[in-house]
């Protein structure tokens, strides 16, 4: 996934054309009333789901159109798994399991070939996570014989841990998987995050500490870099050139909240051990910084890209994650309860009434929690995180996600994702060596992704 805006400007046209012709009443929510937050759920997930075109004759199973990328596909297919939890609403269901396993390759895990020139360890960890969160919540498993929830998200950790990469920075997994992409030489937080966020919800679903090992190594090299300040801010990346010494120090949602999610995830599968409850407790102190005083101190914004309108088409679905990831931190670390509901609550009341555009006689929703006036934006990942939002406050009405234990019924299959392909190794676990081909071309790919973002957001403020 991108980090600066390199998408056709047809969404932002529409926004523009869109804004402030016609505006509906609001999305009415009424906190107190679990029919109140499942109907207005029931509102945005239509609103979103329409976008979704792969399920008509003629469109690609499982992906967005343009200008989206193929890793918001599946963050939106998790969200979906997410509103079938929360509210008993079947309706998508049957869409959601055609979109993930339309995306998966004949070595069952989310390479596609129509994908694979391209992505990255972050966007294949994101439609990890839509496997993981079905097997957590015990999301109806597909009907093909021959592969699991469990087992896809599985075979994602092995092959990223086959990635492990230590000739530079002491170890982490690089941004892109093959060299000839832009940010091959760029470690960021979020792919080590979301690999350290699956490795600990496998081995709380699992028990296999094999699994905490490698969430525990993740933490660890990450400790060592300038990518974690000793306040719990997380920096976006840094560069291997200069061995990971100077970080872009961009803030974002979704990387404070995969490393929360991942915390709480192993506070609750080490029976509360105190180092992850520090983590936790430091992660929850990190996200301060986008729940701003100067708008009460509540209110969730993208501060890198929000206040200056300079988000692209990525970025407005971050706040979706760090959303459903605080929500799964109340049940995991129940002690985050105080700190973190008031933030949900408030941040779903002002989603709420930014529901208010109507361009197609609908309720579409913007990105500006903290104006009661619909913004003008539209797009998937404003309806996904207010869709997020707003059904996290149904947290106390579910249970925590199982385990293979504790009524989990997704069968894995630990060895899932160590076939013999480009990508992957024979034997799991491993970590392969990165050869003269895999740095072929990175020089060069990697001075135009940085340049760009330090073109594009290096001046972005962010600070509450």
């Amino acid at each position: 996934m991108l980090l600066f805006n390199s998408r056709s400007p047809c969404l932002a046209l529409l926004a523009t054309t869109l804004a402030g012709t016609q505006v509906a009443s609001a999305i009415q929510l009424d906190l107190s009333s679990t029919q109140s937050i499942k109907s207005a759920a029931s509102t945005i997930a239509h609103s979103m789901m329409s976008y979704y075109k792969g399920n008509l004759t003629g469109q690609t199973v499982g992906l967005l159109p343009q200008p989206y990328y193929w890793w918001e596909a599946g963050a939106m297919f998790d969200q979906m798994i997410h509103y079938w939890y929360y509210t008993g609403d079947t309706s998508y269901n049957d869409v959601v399991t055609q979109g993930l396993l339309a995306q998966i390759s004949p070595d069952k895990d989310f390479m596609p070939s129509n994908q694979t020139l391209t992505e990255g360890n972050d966007d294949q960890a994101f439609w990890a996570f839509a496997a993981m969160s079905a097997a957590e919540l015990n999301f109806p498993e597909p009907s093909r014989k021959d592969v699991s929830w469990l087992a896809l998200a599985q075979a994602v950790f092995n092959e990223q841990a086959s990635r492990w990469e230590t000739t530079t920075c002491g170890g982490g997994l690089r941004w892109q998987i093959f060299s000839w992409n832009k940010g091959y030489e760029y470690k960021n937080s979020i792919s080590n995050g979301c690999f350290f966020q699956l490795a600990a919800r496998l081995a709380r679903y699992t028990g296999n500490q094999t699994y905490a090992d490698w969430a525990i190594k993740t933490w660890d090299w990450m400790e060592s870099t300038p990518l974690v300040t000793a306040q719990y801010n997380i920096y976006d990346g840094v560069d291997m050139r200069d061995n990971c010494t100077k970080p872009i120090p961009l803030e974002w949602t979704y990387n404070i909240g995969t490393f929360l999610m991942g915390a709480s995830s192993l506070y609750n599968y080490t029976d509360g051990d105190p180092t992850w409850r520090r983590v936790t407790e430091g992660m929850l102190n990190g996200t301060k910084v986008f729940f701003p005083a100067s708008l009460g101190g509540n209110i969730m914004q993208e501060v890198a890209c929000e206040p200056q309108q300079s988000c692209n088409y990525d970025q407005p679905s971050f706040k979706a994650y760090l959303s459903r990831w605080m929500a799964v931190t109340t049940q995991l670390a129940p002690f985050s309860k105080d700190f973190i509901m008031p933030k949900l609550q408030a941040s779903a009341a002002g989603a709420a009434k930014q529901c208010s555009g109507a361009p197609n006689g609908g309720k579409t929703c913007g990105r500006t929690w903290n104006t009661a006036t619909w913004d003008g934006k539209v797009g998937v990942g404003e309806e996904m995180s207010a869709l997020s939002i707003i059904q996290a406050n149904l947290i106390s009405k579910v249970p925590p996600p199982v385990t293979a234990d504790k009524g989990g019924t997704s069968q894995g299959d630990p060895l899932a994702g160590t076939g013999t392909s480009n990508s992957q190794p024979s034997d799991p676990l491993l970590t392969r060596s990165i050869t003269m081909g895999d740095r072929a071309g990175a020089g060069i790919l990697t001075t135009i992704v940085l340049g760009g973002l330090l073109g594009s957001t290096w001046w972005m403020s962010f600070g509450s």
